[in-house]
């Protein structure tokens, strides 16, 4: 199946990556990157519209519609934020975009960019992973036709990609190592992207998508 993908986020280092592998792939037709600032990316199956307000997308609704999946890149650390501010800009936001994308594209999959150790119970100790965990659980109830919560652990950044973050620059010796000693803990972003687009097009036989998931996915590899 030929996917018309709208991602978010492309201007943060996950979603920069997932994008890349979106504009490489064969079976990708047509992204749609929507952004509060320009990318500054330019490629013949890429379209943008730059957008302030994820919380208000009526001004753009009409142009969000006839794409079979989303890739929500889009996302904020927890660190230093209250949990009032942290569910605003996570769940409310999120929620608000994909409802929305689900009664423009009955259609879509829609793949959510959560993490590992995600708490889908939404009462343990941890702030981000219950936020994260209820906005999941909630996502897996609008009316797409999959929704595919991918839970990431450390991962290693695409060479030559302008958005990744300093300290995964800075840190990136210590991926083999902890890939030898814990094998399910990180995988690197290119196959998280191929992950993304692998379970859109031919589907997957869970719905949390951890990091052997991934691994898994990204296996079902096209030859360029």
């Amino acid at each position: 199946m030929k996917l018309r993908v709208i991602l978010t986020g492309a201007t943060g280092m996950v979603g920069e990556g997932v994008l890349h592998e979106c504009l490489q792939h064969p079976d990708v037709e047509a992204v749609l990157i929507i952004n509060r600032k320009p990318s500054g990316i330019q490629h013949p199956k890429l379209k943008e519209i730059v957008h302030g307000d994820f919380y208000n997308l009526a001004p753009i609704r009409d142009q969000l519609g006839g794409y079979n999946a989303c890739f929500f890149c889009l996302g904020v650390s927890s660190v230093g934020m209250k949990e009032e501010q942290f569910y605003q800009l996570t769940y409310v936001l999120t929620m608000h975009a994909a409802k929305v994308l689900s009664e423009q594209n009955t259609d879509m999959t829609f793949c959510y960019i959560s993490g590992a150790g995600t708490d889908s119970t939404e009462k343990g100790r941890s702030m981000w992973a219950r936020v994260k965990g209820k906005t999941e659980n909630d996502l897996m109830k609008l009316p797409f036709k999959k929704v595919y919560a991918f839970r990431p652990g450390m991962l290693k950044p695409t060479p030559g990609l302008k958005n990744t973050l300093s300290y995964y620059k800075y840190l990136g010796w210590l991926y083999p190592i902890l890939k030898a000693l814990a094998p399910g803990s990180g995988s690197t972003l290119r196959e998280l992207g191929l992950a993304m687009i692998h379970a859109s097009s031919k589907g997957y036989t869970k719905t949390h998508i951890e990091v052997r998931d991934i691994i898994a996915l990204a296996k079902q590899e096209y030859k360029p």
